[in-house]
């Protein structure tokens, strides 16, 4: 006889996640009742010239709420903790690394991920990044079956959000983990009770968001201009395109494609009201930047203190 799960506190989680967009959901489960037992997440980072050490935002939380943290070097080869830990079911939002199926295995209700995308479309590492480059309308959270092909398990809810003209890959991750936090309180306990069938993904309409490297935050320059503003929307507010600047990085945090204005390729332009950017195919209004080992700053007060020559500089 299976064993029912009557109220959200018998059900035992494991929750996997790291940065920022899984925040929510994770206080979502601690504030809705369930018990979660533990928390695993990528390593702490250290940053900056006097190499501080940095928690992730989930480590946070759990540290916060009392609740044991687990952070493998390479989980694939080390997750002896979570033989000693009792629970029903493994939850998953950006945990960054490849989990393997014996690990998965170990959870009786098995594993389900919050993926950022409307699946089967972008699976992969960067799904809310390239949504926005490719200049798609909405996009979504989709709560899945966890199986050994990427993001390509059984799919339990769907919910969609409009991408906004202006979003960024911070405004809208911010409204994806609030939708995340949504769909698991609500669904988790029908769904460690079997009450959703879920639906299998149609392989043929499944497409792969590739993971952002670095390489990939430089601004490619042959862009149209309304490519290139959702590139840089697509990046922003971390880690930031950029272009080059007298063999500096100058990240841009903000532009709009303009029309009726041109500036030669390749160069950054100051004029009265706005500093422009020619590209190969049209002008981009930068509106907020920041040189490398400066503060960030509004795209005029820039162009004032840089001191740009009257018909522009070549930037790669």
């Amino acid at each position: 006889m299976k064993r029912k799960y009557e109220k959200n506190s018998d059900v035992k989680v494991l929750f996997l996640g790291t940065p920022e967009i899984a925040v929510r959901p994770l206080l979502g489960l601690i504030q809705a009742g369930f018990d979660v037992v533990g928390v695993v997440c990528q390593e702490d980072k250290i940053v900056g010239r006097s190499q501080k050490i940095e928690l992730s935002p989930i480590k946070k939380i759990a540290l916060k709420a009392g609740i044991p943290v687990f952070q493998p070097h390479r989980i694939r080869k080390d997750f002896s903790f979570a033989k000693d830990l009792s629970f029903d079911v493994i939850v998953c939002m950006a945990y960054g690394q490849i989990v393997p199926d014996e690990f998965l295995s170990l959870a009786p209700k098995k594993a389900i991920n919050l993926h950022g995308s409307l699946l089967p479309s972008l699976r992969g590492a960067a799904p809310i990044q390239r949504a926005i480059m490719n200049g798609e309308k909405e996009t979504g959270i989709t709560l899945m079956e966890m199986v050994s092909e990427l993001d390509a398990g059984r799919m339990y809810d769907k919910k969609a959000v409009k991408i906004e003209e202006d979003d960024t890959y911070t405004t809208l991750s911010r409204k994806l983990s609030e939708l995340a936090e949504e769909i698991i309180v609500n669904d988790l306990l029908p769904y460690v009770n079997d009450e959703l069938l879920g639906t299998p993904q149609d392989q043929n309409k499944a497409t792969y968001a590739d993971k952002i490297l670095p390489a990939d935050e430089h601004l490619p320059l042959d862009l149209s201009a309304s490519e290139a503003e959702c590139y840089i929307r697509a990046l922003a507010d971390t880690p930031g395109a950029y272009i080059t600047l007298r063999g500096k990085k100058l990240k841009l945090y903000g532009a709009k494609a303009c029309e009726d204005i041109e500036v030669p390729f390749g160069v950054l332009k100051p004029t009265k009201h706005a500093l422009l950017l020619g590209l190969k195919k049209g002008v981009l209004a930068l509106k907020e930047v920041q040189f490398e080992g400066k503060k960030r700053m509004d795209a005029l007060s820039f162009m004032n203190g840089a001191h740009l020559l009257p018909n522009g500089e070549n930037v790669e």
